[in-house]
């Protein structure tokens, strides 16, 4: 009946068996107090399938507690779809319509976070239970009263029941990168200004600790409210940070002041601003006012490098880099107050409005602005939702016009055996009918040996509900359906008669709703994520481009610094990982090296960041020297972006012909300039550095030899999960300077996927 999450930490046996002892327990006692001390079986019948859909066919992440928090908030939604479901069914057209309907935004939903994706699939079987006979709207009460019962009864055994002990939150792992950042900036502090290789190795460790894959569903900040955004963005920002500061050069040599005087200042800001982060994360103090001082300190570096004569290249990257530390730590704090205080935070008045948009924004808006940045065809999100309302549409036209007795399983089949390739669908079909098969064969065998002895189902429901629910998570999807089969057998007879025929009707409706799926599965994008990802990353690295050659002519004719309208960009990244987030999930077509998906997800952040930090810097224009090299730079690694989204376009059936960047040694970066790069601003840095960490990123995504991720080539995702980073983002092996040490900080995707991007509107 579940639908399968291989791989997944939270289905080991320890934890399937815990939740199947309480989807058990609450079950059957609703069950029975209905049927039998109260004697009211339409109430029974709903008590139990409450309890069912929220506990086995959904997949809500996280310990107990969590769970039934999420149960909680999730009520009132089963409510209104109970009382939808028993109106609109009473003729067959309202409820076909209906169920396209409520079917789509159900699955839709999933774009919203782990947690709401995982609600879904139960919500979805309570809207379709009062879709088939009888038809009674006067006993609505009575449904309610049994689906609340059941769920009452499946919170408390969620909370009470052989409870899990929580691990860190995102928070808490946020504070410890905070309380990291401190100790190397004191490090730093003192001779020889850099930070020794153990120092570094905890830095890294500690920030890859931060990617989102890394952390529980439950606790990852994937949701589209503003203290999730805000916790996401906190992740990145705090990640940045520590990836600047391993990075950062050292100071220049002899006759140079070591460390020059303005810098000190600006580093014990920054480690002070830190400190009180990780304090008003941990709960140990209320204050910002380090992060004011740091705002200050920040502003008046960023005038005083604007005034002064070109430098050298060493003191240009130095400086360009410690103004970024400056701008990690400030969105490091700003996130943080957000993320405490949520609309009340205290926010300085000069905040930036582009990076931290959602900062004041209601619920309501911030929800509507993550499910309209996916309303579109190009959204898997959409897709998905597309697919599994028209197939649950058919399945109850079929069961209504054809009169289907027990036709709910049909769309329950459909429900839970429809994948997101066409492929996936075949396989799983296949195997839950072989399953359903068997598990029907046993069933008539039992019930025809039994026959109408109700005491006997009675006492066999909870072992045999409680092996379903252990062996068919572990086993798979062939074992889940052959023993819900009888569990679906043990129910029913004890509320009417029934003989083996009905085994037979079970494989009927389960054959029936696996071909629906199949149908559906080929038609509606059988591909999956594969085309649209290829799709997606076109337009990304096309946009990216575009995004590249914008910023560099800016630096190169100087000017005040403003906003850039990055927007296209961000909803660019937006499709492209939330279609790379479903493409891990999905088995692999070919078994020829792939293309290394995060690079292109790392580039779009990059350039992103980068390029907004550079517009908004300001200054004055580039020599004309240092002008055709940043030039060249960028024409070089434009031209390169502009050849793997030809390639990637290929993929996606949208060009004739592309040459393949992967079977190529990478190009020239523009045309050569001799010499190192001489007395420039540190805007002129702080782009060079911007370009070479781009460059590094396209080598990556057009290397042909290694797997896409850490997942390996069999597609399955590794302990980094879908978008956590595949290597470094730098040529020296840890993240660049843009700062930006992988693809997994903040964006508006599922659980896959899903946590806002701070950096502005999709």
């Amino acid at each position: 009946m579940c639908a399968e999450h291989d791989g997944r930490a939270d289905r080991g046996p320890s934890v399937v068996t815990r939740r199947a002892l309480r989807t058990t327990l609450s079950a059957c006692t609703s069950f029975f107090v209905c049927l039998y001390a109260l004697d009211r079986p339409v109430a029974a019948t709903y008590a139990l399938f409450a309890a069912v859909s929220m506990a086995a066919l959904s997949h809500i992440p996280g310990t107990g507690r969590q769970r039934a928090a999420v149960m909680v908030r999730a009520t009132p939604t089963a409510w209104v779809l109970l009382t939808i479901g028993t109106y609109l069914a009473i003729r067959t057209w309202s409820a076909v319509v209906g169920m396209l309907l409520i079917g789509f935004f159900l699955a839709f939903v999933a774009a919203a976070g782990p947690r709401a994706a995982g609600a879904a699939p139960g919500l979805q079987l309570l809207y379709i239970l009062p879709c088939f006979p009888p038809y009674a709207p006067d006993t609505l009460l009575e449904r309610l009263a049994g689906a609340t019962l059941g769920l009452l009864l499946l919170v408390l055994a969620e909370i009470f029941v052989l409870p899990e002990a929580r691990g860190p939150t995102y928070r808490h792992l946020a504070a410890g990168a905070a309380d990291t950042a401190a100790r190397c900036v004191a490090e730093l502090g003192r001779a020889p200004y850099t930070l020794s290789a153990a120092s570094a190795e905890t830095a890294t460790a500690v920030g890859g600790s931060l990617r989102p894959f890394r952390v529980g569903e439950a606790d990852r900040p994937a949701g589209p409210g503003l203290r999730d955004r805000a916790l996401s963005h906190m992740g990145l920002a705090a990640r940045t940070l520590l990836a600047r500061l391993v990075n950062l050069p050292p100071p220049p040599p002899p006759p140079s002041p070591v460390p020059m005087e303005q810098e000190t200042e600006v580093l014990t800001a920054v480690g002070r601003a830190v400190t009180e982060t990780a304090d008003l994360l941990d709960g140990r103090a209320t204050t910002t006012e380090a992060a004011d001082v740091l705002r200050t300190v920040r502003e008046r570096a960023t005038a005083s490098a604007a005034r002064e004569a070109p430098t050298t290249a060493a003191r240009g990257r130095r400086r360009a880099a410690v103004l970024e530390v400056a701008d990690a730590a400030v969105a490091l704090a700003t996130a943080a107050e957000l993320a405490v205080r949520g609309r009340h935070a205290r926010l300085p008045e000069d905040v930036d409005s582009g990076r931290f948009w959602y900062a004041g924004k209601r619920a309501p808006r911030l929800w509507w602005h993550r499910l309209a940045g996916h309303a579109g065809p190009r959204s898997v999100y959409f897709q998905n939702a597309v697919r599994i309302s028209l197939a649950l549409a058919a399945a109850r036209t079929v069961a209504g016009l054809d009169s289907l007795p027990h036709g709910f399983w049909a769309m329950l089949a459909v429900l839970s055996l429809t994948r997101t390739t066409a492929a996936q669908t075949r396989e799983t079909v296949r195997v839950a009918i072989t399953g359903t098969m068997l598990g029907a064969l046993a069933t008539g065998l039992l019930l025809a040996l039994i026959g109408s002895h109700t005491t006997v189902y009675a006492i066999a429901l909870p072992f045999v509900m409680l092996t379903a629910f252990r062996v068919g998570p572990v086993r798979g999807v062939g074992w889940a359906q052959g023993m819900f089969t009888l569990v679906v057998a043990f129910v029913f007879a004890q509320l009417t008669p029934v003989t083996w025929q009905l085994a037979e009707v079970r494989i009927l409706d389960v054959i029936i709703g696996s071909l629906i799926g199949v149908v559906f599965g080929v038609l509606a994008w059988p591909r999956g994520a594969q085309r649209e990802l290829h799709r997606a990353v076109a337009l990304l690295l096309t946009t990216e481009a575009e995004t590249v050659e914008r910023t560099t002519a800016a630096v190169l004719e100087g000017g005040p610094g403003h906003v850039p309208d990055d927007r296209p960009l961000q909803h660019a990244l937006t499709m492209a990982e939330s279609a790379f987030a479903q493409h891990q999930s999905e088995p692999r077509t070919t078994e020829e090296p792939t293309t290394d998906w995060q690079a292109a997800m790392m580039s779009g952040h990059h350039v992103l960041w980068g390029s907004r930090r550079l517009f908004v810097r300001g200054g004055p224009a580039v020599g004309p020297a240092n002008s055709v090299r940043l030039d060249h730079r960028a024409a070089g690694v434009v031209t390169r972006m502009r050849e793997a989204a030809e390639w990637a376009g290929a993929g996606a059936g949208e060009a004739a012909e592309a040459g393949d960047p992967r079977s190529a040694p990478p190009g020239p970066a523009g045309p050569a300039v001799d010499g190192p790069p001489g007395l420039s601003s540190p805007r002129f840095f702080a782009t060079l550095a911007w370009l070479n960490s781009l460059d590094v990123d396209v080598d990556r995504m057009t290397a042909a030899d290694h797997p896409s991720g850490p997942s390996g080539p069999n597609g399955s995702s590794g302990p980094s999960g879908p978008n956590g980073s595949s290597g470094p983002s730098g040529a020296d092996g840890s993240a660049g300077p843009s700062g930006r040490p992988g693809p997994s900080g903040p964006s508006d995707r599922p659980g896959s996927s899903g946590a806002a991007r701070p950096s502005g509107p999709s």
